[in-house]
């Protein structure tokens, strides 16, 4: 890129047009030379943009959402009358979007006009209140309550759980509040699923992975279980905090790809606490993200791992709080 379009391009905050690339020098053949190359990507309303300086190890997910969001700041600009809204609102507000589709933007009109979609975006038909528009980074999207529920309606419960839950956890929002905004769109196709997962919301979840493992033990009639549970030993000391215990006897972790780092220390350190726990009469089972992809397996094995322990732990004194 050269530098005339490398200015515009940052002027408009990393996006740029085919009219600014071609007075910044550039061709037609030149342009769709370098799409077909990859130099460039290609967003909705043609514009474009220049990965090459993006880091090379991104993951995907992250890679996704850079996309995302240079789509919705692009298309914001270009479309007028609308808010960003749904799961494009929801990362704005810096919600985790498991399960959401990110290929398009997604908008809502603040005026009259019709839904609509095209290549990199959704408009949606509505009237947000007064009280359901905030403003991010410049630009103009639903609150917190409301891209939750939104995108709950036209997703799924699980995805709804996921997004409260770290709504909830980030101090976004309120289950009061949260409550509130789902009332008032109980009428919307799909408001099912958003009362039940601000139902089923919990701040103490601390990642996709365990909100997503909560739907599936209440999907399954797993007891419920208690979260971040303070496990100690018979003089009060700390033997480890854990994701979930059920019934009292078996703890149930989540491994996150990233949760333990690969260090020797920390994997020694792991295996001792899960050692102690054991010599205490807790049951340990780990759930990795590949479980969650095979739910009735999953909770088969739960539930076999529950009756063991349960069975096991009669003279078992509990020392939780």
């Amino acid at each position: 890129m050269n530098r005339r379009l490398e200015v515009i391009a940052a002027e408009r905050g990393g996006w740029f047009t085919r009219p600014d690339a071609v007075a910044a020098g550039y061709s037609d053949s030149e342009l769709r030379q370098r799409v077909r190359s990859g130099q460039w990507l290609r967003l909705s309303f043609n514009s474009y943009v220049d990965p090459r300086d993006w880091p090379a190890d991104e993951p995907p997910w992250e890679r996704a959402i850079r996309l995302h969001l240079l789509n919705v700041r692009m298309a914001s600009a270009r479309l007028g009358d609308v808010v960003v809204s749904h799961q494009s609102a929801a990362v704005l507000h810096g919600l985790p979007v498991w399960g959401t589709d990110l290929a398009r933007a997604h908008f809502t009109r603040v005026a009259s006009g019709r839904a609509r979609t095209g290549r990199g975006i959704r408009i949606h038909r509505g009237t947000p209140a007064v009280d359901e528009l905030v403003e991010v980074g410049g630009l103009r999207l639903t609150s917190v309550d409301r891209a939750i529920v939104e995108t709950t309606c036209t997703t799924s419960y699980e995805v709804g759980v996921v997004l409260a839950d770290a709504a909830l956890r980030m101090r976004l929002t309120t289950p009061e509040r949260l409550a509130g905004v789902v009332r008032r769109h109980r009428r919307r196709h799909g408001s099912p699923a958003a009362t039940a997962a601000a139902q089923f919301a919990n701040a103490l979840s601390e990642s996709v992975g365990e909100s997503r493992l909560r739907v599936l033990l209440a999907n399954h009639g797993l007891p419920a279980p208690q979260l971040q549970v303070e496990i100690r030993d018979a003089f009060g000391r700390l033997i480890g905090r854990v994701d979930f215990l059920l019934a009292g006897v078996l703890v149930i972790e989540f491994d996150g790809a990233l949760k333990y780092g690969n260090t020797a220390d920390v994997v020694l350190a792991e295996k001792w606490r899960e050692d102690r726990l054991r010599e205490h009469g807790y049951g340990v089972f780990r759930v990795c993200w590949a479980d969650l992809d095979h739910p009735r397996d999953t909770a088969a094995r739960i539930w076999q791992a529950l009756k063991r322990h349960t069975a096991g732990s009669g003279n078992k004194q509990l020392l939780v709080p």
